[in-house]
């Protein structure tokens, strides 16, 4: 997909639990309205969530949101979600989701986070966090994932990556 100057639109992915609080929530409807007023396309899961509230901002913007769902059903998708794409490949899609965006911006999340962390990390993909995980190997702190002060330091640290990646 191009914008009107022929420039390619980048695809950045929005992880995070299909259960949230309110405060997580606010967060990610941020992360999603940074998204669409820089003209990239959000890309998450489809589901509820940091999914459904990054979805919201996005779409309050006028952005662009897909949904990779887990489901073989598209009307699963959250009410924000303008392009579902129903995989029928349960958490598999993850993966997909990964690898359809040029960055990933975490936000807090659980084990299906973690393994999309892990799957962007495995395919050289820059991932920006929120309030997520953070990862040890041997005993030792592994600075893969890259912090994020709130929701324009997490979209301006996405952008400027996925455009060399």
């Amino acid at each position: 997909m191009k914008n009107k100057g022929g420039e390619k639109k980048l695809f950045i992915a929005v992880v995070g639990g299909g259960k949230c609080t309110p405060e997580e929530a606010v967060v990610a409807e941020s992360v999603g309205r940074e998204l669409a007023k820089r003209g990239a396309i959000l890309v998450c899961g489809g589901l509820g969530g940091i999914m459904e509230a990054a979805c919201k901002g996005a779409s309050s913007e006028g952005g662009i949101t897909i949904g990779i769902l887990p489901s073989d059903n598209a009307d699963t998708a959250n009410p924000y979600v303008q392009i579902p794409i129903a995989t029928g490949m349960g958490e598999a899609r993850n993966l997909v989701i990964v690898r359809t965006a040029r960055a990933v911006i975490a936000v807090s999340g659980e084990y299906g986070t973690l393994s999309e962390i892990a799957f962007a990390l495995k395919n050289n993909k820059p991932v920006i966090g929120l309030n997520t995980w953070s990862l040890r190997k041997n005993s030792e702190d592994v600075e893969a994932i890259i912090p994020a002060d709130n929701a324009v330091d997490a979209v301006d640290k996405a952008i400027e990556l996925a455009r060399f990646s």
